[in-house]
């Protein structure tokens, strides 16, 4: 996990459906654990929390999309339920 405030954290290594996993954000020891609710590959995302549709999603402490439906925590999240921002016309 990198920011406090993000909602995704990355997999740092595969991560199976029903898995206990836990992150430290970054530069501190403030520990989380979750349950995954799907697979998550290497690199992907997963929701640290339940993330609305239509809300922003963020990483790094930055948006880096908006959820194209409910997200709960423990999903993977990628293109079937984030919609880049990055993107976007004006």
């Amino acid at each position: 996990m990198h920011a406090a405030k993000d909602s995704v954290g990355v997999a740092v290594s595969d991560i199976t459906e029903g898995e206990q996993v836990s992150g430290v954000y970054m530069g501190t020891t403030k520990e989380m654990r979750i349950r995954s609710k799907d697979e998550v590959q290497l690199g992907h995302k997963i929701a640290l929390r339940r993330i609305p549709r239509g809300e922003k999603v963020i990483e790094y402490g930055e948006v880096i999309g908006e959820a194209t439906k409910p997200i709960e925590q423990g999903e993977h999240v990628h293109v079937h339920n984030l919609k880049s921002l990055r993107w976007r016309r004006k």
